[in-house]
């Protein structure tokens, strides 16, 4: 028999900060996977690494996560691998489900168990397929909100404090591409080039507004106070948008996670989205369910307050959780009782164990 440690495995790319990348890394814990059963490469995003000729081969979108998979006619060790790149959290998370179960006839060196994530029935699929569709939507888009997370002059300072080193050097990696490319040091083609040339101008339209985020508007003229207004005005249109993502999921919410008392593939997309929109409205993973949806309520603003329409009591029975001293009456918001579940879970706890991201 073969040795198993031969058998060719995946690979996941993925960045320690990235919301996207969390939800997989959130699923090989909650599926069971052993530490040496795929692959973990981190891509460091803050260093532009992303935009390298060697990674954009595997993604050509230079986003993470990547899940590369050898093809399941190549597992035999004496012939030599064949792989494909998965580049979507939807496929990787489904895949990496599929992959581990009691039907599976995947290599596994792990005795865990292997819970099935997937939705057991029809309706239950399409409840899931929306929350999941809710939240990769423009409106929610967790990447935009942390660009734009700025609506005066005191938040911009804020921002542009913590985003200029990681923008700048991102802008400083592409620079040093193009001219790679120029000199002949790398050879890419003319698509990649104009890839590279489009993510600089991207890139440079935000840091054009924060480069003079520590200016009073006195000190700006009047292009930059233009920028700045319309900057501004971007952020509160998507910041008020907001409104709508988080009634719309609420709503779809049975309780205490997505399809009720089991945790399904929604609740991965769903903790690692959250954790993002949580933490730029400054909660901290240490916070209980209700002072993080209320620290994103005052964020959002406009008066703007969740339905508490799920009882505090019952949520945390079907999270597996006390309710000891809970009054019958206690009712919380459904992003409220998710929250308060999912971040007693040993995979939340590994993920974001330096805090939420």
């Amino acid at each position: 028999m073969p040795d198993g440690s031969a058998i060719p495995k995946a690979s996941l790319y993925y960045y320690n900060k990235s919301i996207w990348a969390s939800v997989p890394l959130l699923a090989l814990e909650e599926k069971g996977y052993g530490p040496d059963e795929i692959d973990l490469k981190e891509v460091d995003l803050s260093n532009g690494e992303n935009f390298s000729p060697s990674y954009l081969r595997i993604n050509s979108n230079a986003t993470v996560p990547t899940l590369v998979v050898p093809l399941s006619t190549t597992l035999d060790p004496d012939i030599e691998s064949r792989y494909k790149a998965i580049k979507d959290t939807k496929s990787i998370v489904e895949f990496l489900d599929k992959s581990r179960s009691i039907q599976s006839r995947t290599h596994s060196t792990s005795s865990a168990p292997a819970p099935t994530l997937a939705p057991a029935t029809i309706a239950f699929n399409t409840v899931s397929n929306k929350v999941i569709e809710v939240l990769h939507s423009e409106a929610a888009d967790p990447n935009a909100l942390h660009f734009m997370n700025a609506r005066d002059d005191a938040s911009l300072k804020q921002l542009s404090e913590s985003l200029k080193p990681t923008l700048g050097a991102k802008c400083a990696a592409l620079d040093r591409l193009i001219d790679d490319n120029q000199k002949a040091e790398v050879h890419v083609s003319e698509k990649t080039v104009r890839f590279w040339e489009l993510k600089r101008v991207a890139t440079s339209m935000i840091m054009d507004v924060l480069e003079d985020g520590d200016k009073g508007v006195e000190e700006l003229s009047d292009e930059a106070k233009n920028k700045r207004l319309e900057f501004f005005k971007a952020a509160s249109s998507a910041w008020s948008s907001l409104k709508t993502v988080l009634t719309e999921l609420s709503s779809e919410i049975i309780g205490p996670y997505v399809l009720g008392d089991q945790l399904s593939i929604a609740d991965l997309h769903l903790a690692a989205w959250l954790a993002r929109i949580a933490r730029l409205s400054g909660a901290a993973a240490s916070d209980d369910g209700n002072t993080a949806v209320h620290k994103i309520e005052d964020h959002i603003g406009d008066s703007f307050s969740l339905t508490k329409d799920f009882s505090v009591a019952e949520a945390r029975r079907r999270a597996g959780l006390p309710a000891t001293n809970v009054p019958a009456t206690e009712r919380q918001a459904r992003l409220a009782a998710f929250w308060d579940g999912v971040k007693e879970r040993p995979s939340w706890k590994k993920v974001y164990a330096d805090g939420l991201h």
